[in-house]
């Protein structure tokens, strides 16, 4: 059994201040914003928890996220992936990733990256204009100067490194311009995400808010610089569109948000406590604590299957579209209902305008693909 862990080794704090974080709003509406930094004993639990659920044959990943996961130090990670080895004996393959804002990282960070082979994910919007509009930190200062200083680190030390772009109303105007600024730092692996606006509100009304017409418009403009790369044998990897070439070719997405399906992965807060998503962090959807259940059994609780169960229960215009098989339904987070009562997702006019414009480019591109693998290329 393969073990698929967000880890939240600080909780919800972080160093930075970024205007439109969907998770100090979402720690903000529990009981508990801050979970605190995760100590030794519950990460040594979390571990020989995890590899008893994979079982004798599995894998586990470790991904850490926040909030931001440097917060909880250097010396925690270095402590963490000590206990793994001591515990794995059996061997099993371990993966581990970091999503981080990059603020808090050096030298000392990048050589323990590059040592343990962490896929290191960096959050940046853009280029510098667009990043600090919104990615400031705890003075209110902007950020990007510092953070791709060090990645740059990162890269010096062989860190196998992706992006990750939050896409605003600001950066979905400039599709363009933020996917060529990517480009620019020298990564080739991108991942551009929807930001969201806070729990409890109608959406669209805050200044980053991303309307379904500027998130269609974005995703067209992005697909057409990337096509054109790929035509020109100048492939950058983006997340999204790799999934909707992989569905073309009849494989199985990366992501949650384009398989149909919840359940990719299980949150473990910083004091044990685990819920079934990151968006969905929230008391009524706490699954319980690693220290009074176990995460296998966790995992196979009613609360759980009730998680998976509604992820399956697409809103009804799912069934009648024609992009179906390969926009899934979309992640359940931008499930809405209408004032009708009916739900549907709230960027669907954006995917529909997207795959009416790019669909017999995106199966191109996965006949391609389907031709190649059978050459062995």
């Amino acid at each position: 059994m393969h073990v698929n862990l967000l880890v939240k080794p600080a909780s919800s704090l972080c160093n930075m201040r970024c205007r439109y974080c969907f998770y100090e709003d979402e720690a903000a509406n529990r009981t508990e914003a801050s979970l605190g930094v995760m100590s030794r004993d519950t990460a040594a639990l979390l571990i020989r928890q995890a590899l008893d659920a994979a079982g004798w044959d599995g894998s586990v990943s470790f991904a850490f996220q926040g909030g931001e996961p440097t917060v909880a130090g250097l010396d925690f990670f270095r402590d963490f992936t000590a206990m793994v080895e001591a515990q794995n004996t059996a061997r099993l393959p371990v993966a581990y990733a970091l999503q981080t804002n990059g603020l808090a990282l050096d030298g000392e960070w990048a050589e323990f990256l590059a040592r343990r082979r962490f896929l290191t994910g960096i959050s940046v919007d853009g280029d510098k204009d667009l990043h600090d509009a919104f990615r400031i930190d705890a003075a209110g200062k902007g950020t990007w100067t510092r953070v791709q200083k060090n990645l740059r680190l990162l890269q010096k030390a062989g860190v196998e490194c992706n992006l990750l772009c939050v896409v605003t109303r600001r950066c979905a105007k400039s599709a363009v311009r933020t996917y060529h600024a990517l480009q620019k730092t020298g990564v080739r692996y991108l991942q551009f995400i929807p930001c969201l606006d806070p729990l409890g509100e109608p959406r669209g009304q805050r200044p980053w808010s991303l309307t379904p017409e500027d998130y269609g418009t974005f995703l067209c403009s992005l697909f057409d610089e990337w096509y054109r790369d790929w035509a020109a044998g100048r492939y950058t990897s983006v997340r999204l569109f790799d999934d909707y070439v992989h569905l073309a070719m009849g494989l199985p997405a990366g992501t949650c948000a384009t398989s149909g399906s919840c359940g990719a992965y299980a949150v473990v807060e910083g004091d044990g406590s685990v819920y079934p998503c990151d968006f969905f962090a929230l008391d009524e959807w706490k699954l319980g604590n690693i220290h009074q259940t176990p995460l296998a059994a966790l995992s196979a609780g009613r609360r759980e299957q009730e998680f998976l169960q509604e992820g399956l229960d697409h809103p009804a215009p799912c069934a009648a579209c024609r992009w179906q098989a390969l926009c899934q339904g979309g992640c359940k987070r931008d499930w809405t209902t209408g004032a009708q009562g009916g739900r549907q997702n709230y960027y669907c006019a954006a995917f529909q305008k997207f795959f009416a414009h790019a669909e017999p480019r995106l199966r191109q591109i996965a006949a391609a693909e389907q031709r190649a693998r059978r050459m062995g290329l």
